[in-house]
């Protein structure tokens, strides 16, 4: 369990990072490009795969659309940590895991039974009820297209990591890496745009808080990993306690540290989304 417990805070913090940035005027396209940077240093650390198989592997069209997908999300994500808060964005966040169980039943025919469509039925409520804003509030009209944009492209990236695992020529360590690293050749692409064509300065301070952020990024995801090889009986336990505990912390630090304001609406939407993960879960235990 202490590999959940450190795997939930780190994921907690990536967006308490993102929600400082504004503040401390650090550019998100180049944190974000020196975060993969320090994933792929940490990742060559910890997994120590095979470079001669890496250099060999075939580029796959999947991890080319993760290479993508995963720098555009997260600049997504940051914008919508900014515009809506972390308590928000983390619900669309982990809420997205029904993209991939909506492919399960259009694209690979899945049955679905009576628990899991009430999952997903209470999970969307809770998006419409988490997103729900008074009219008087003084934020931007289109605020709701970032964290739409997270729901949806961490509900795809999902899927695609799925497939991933199904990919038997690269141990799926290595083909974390070979995915940081075409996300970091993204993500540099588009700071040298910026640098050119925007005039944009690379500065050091973005470097050390890219750093900072692949640090605890990185780690969220090699807990994760962790608690799954720890609990190796028992995966829909660490499915449910991280999306619960990264909702259920997200939300009291946008509350309580960052002063963040939820409306009625949006505290039964948080409630909802609980709700539907625990249903969505029992639903993967008992096949009901």
């Amino acid at each position: 369990m202490i590999y959940l417990l450190i795997s939930i805070c780190c994921s907690v913090t990536v967006a308490v990072l993102l929600k400082l940035a504004k503040r401390y005027q650090i550019s998100i396209p180049q944190a974000v490009t020196w975060n993969y940077l320090f994933a792929i240093a940490l990742a060559t650390v910890f997994f120590q795969p095979d470079f001669t198989q890496l250099s060999s592997a075939p580029i796959n069209g999947i991890y080319i659309a993760l290479g993508i997908l995963l720098p555009l999300v997260f600049w997504f994500l940051a914008a919508s940590v900014r515009n809506i808060g972390i308590a928000k964005t983390d619900i669309a966040q982990r809420l997205s895991l029904f993209i991939p169980i909506l492919a399960a039943f259009f694209l690979f025919n899945e049955s679905f039974r009576s628990i899991k469509l009430l999952g997903l039925a209470v999970g969307f409520l809770a998006i419409f009820f988490t997103l729900h804003k008074k009219t008087d509030q003084q934020s931007k009209g289109s605020s709701w297209i970032y964290p739409l944009v997270v729901f949806v492209g961490f509900g795809i990236i999902d899927i695609l990591f799925k497939k991933v695992a199904q990919i038997k020529s690269l141990p799926y360590t290595s083909s974390l890496i070979l995915i940081f690293a075409l996300a970091f050749l993204i993500s540099i692409l588009t700071i040298i745009y910026l640098a050119i064509v925007k005039k944009e300065k690379l500065q050091l301070i973005n470097f050390l808080c890219g750093c900072i952020l692949g640090f605890f990024n990185f780690f969220n995801i090699l807990f994760y990993l962790k608690a799954h090889r720890a609990m190796a009986d028992d995966p829909s336990t660490v499915f449910a306690a991280m999306n619960m505990g990264v909702i259920t912390l997200g939300s009291i630090v946008g509350i309580v540290i960052f002063k963040e304001k939820l409306n009625q609406l949006n505290y039964a939407g948080l409630a909802l989304a609980l709700i539907a993960i625990i249903l969505i879960t029992i639903s993967q235990v008992y096949a009901v």
